[in-house]
């Protein structure tokens, strides 16, 4: 770089006395030397410095942008370069090198905890099944009740963990069922709510609900885990005798899913994170989940060609989007 800018620079000076010369002998014209070099140094230093910063700059920003979307989770991205610049040529040819072995160990990673989540998935029900079988029994004292209890919330915990995580290692495997069929999108978000009466009940909970009818093409069961568990985060992270309100409306084939709760709202930071993996923004609430959910959503709905935002209300609160498109 320093020898081609120290090479636009004299050639600024040669083309410039080049010029001054021409125009002395042929039209007899002789103009002041130092603003002629000036000027047709400024005129040739712009069209060069435009074209190196082109040729230099352009690859450093298709490598950032390919170095965002690794960020992002996306391992597959590959960059080639018709540059005549070895520099740059080792250094797409590094990054290519970095991109496949994380696409290696993310597909390692993923299966290990697939394979791992299944094997833990036989004792865990063996521990529950027989923990429950003592809350049945009539021998136990005060304490002793008290340590089964425990056990069975916690074997019931992992159970769900390991559950989430076999869904989500499949999601991001591509290997889940296809299943699409064509449904009421409104009518599935009515039995979530239903579903989970026990826990807005508990805090006596108000619900807003707008919804239009709203056919869907896709995969129900899938689905069912998007509402499930924004609703329930909803709920969680609502006060006592807080609100939530639900808004459902399709427009052009574009669905738009709304859910909106009362509660603290969202740090910036934690909306950073929020749809990564095992991150829980709220230590209080740790004991109630596990991180996983909304990892999950943001998959599914990526899978089914749709897309969910996060965003505090002004007053108290924050509202979840989720756009789908119909088929």
């Amino acid at each position: 770089m320093v020898f081609m800018v120290s090479a636009e620079i004299l050639a600024c000076v040669v083309i410039s006395y080049g010029l001054s010369a021409v125009l002395n002998n042929i039209f007899h014209i002789k103009a002041p030397v130092l603003p002629e070099i000036i000027g047709t140094s400024l005129l040739i230093g712009i069209l060069v410095t435009g074209f190196m910063s082109k040729w230099f700059f352009d690859p450093i920003k298709k490598l950032t942008k390919a170095m965002e979307q690794v960020a992002d989770g996306d391992f597959s991205v590959r960059l080639e370069t018709k540059s005549s610049s070895k520099e740059i040529k080792e250094i797409y040819s590094g990054f290519n090198l970095m991109a496949n072995e994380l696409s290696k160990t993310e597909i390692l990673q993923s299966d290990f905890v697939s394979n791992v989540s299944h094997e833990f998935k036989t004792p865990i029900n063996a521990i529950e099944g027989y923990s429950t079988l003592l809350q049945d029994n009539d021998n136990l004292s005060g304490e002793q009740r008290q340590y089964v209890d425990k056990i069975l919330f916690n074997t019931r915990r992992l159970s769900t963990l390991l559950g989430s995580i076999l869904l989500l290692s499949k999601i991001e495997n591509q290997s889940i069922p296809v299943n699409q069929v064509k449904y009421r999108l409104d009518e599935q978000i009515r039995q979530s709510i239903v579903a989970l009466e026990p826990a807005w009940s508990k805090k006596e909970i108000e619900f807003d609900v707008e919804m239009d009818r709203v056919e869907y093409t896709g995969n129900e069961q899938m689905m069912h885990h998007v509402w499930d568990n924004l609703i329930g985060n909803a709920i969680k992270f609502n006060p006592e005798c807080g609100m939530v309100r639900i808004r459902l409306n399709e427009q052009s084939g574009r669905v738009t899913f709304t859910v909106e709760d009362s509660g603290p709202g969202i740090s910036e930071e934690a909306k950073r994170h929020i749809f990564d993996k095992f991150y829980q923004a709220d230590s209080s609430h740790k004991e109630e989940g596990n991180g996983l959910g909304l990892a999950l959503v943001k998959k599914i709905l990526s899978v089914s060609g749709g897309e969910i935002s996060v965003e505090n209300i002004s007053g108290g609160g924050c509202r979840f989007t989720v756009i789908l498109h119909t088929k």
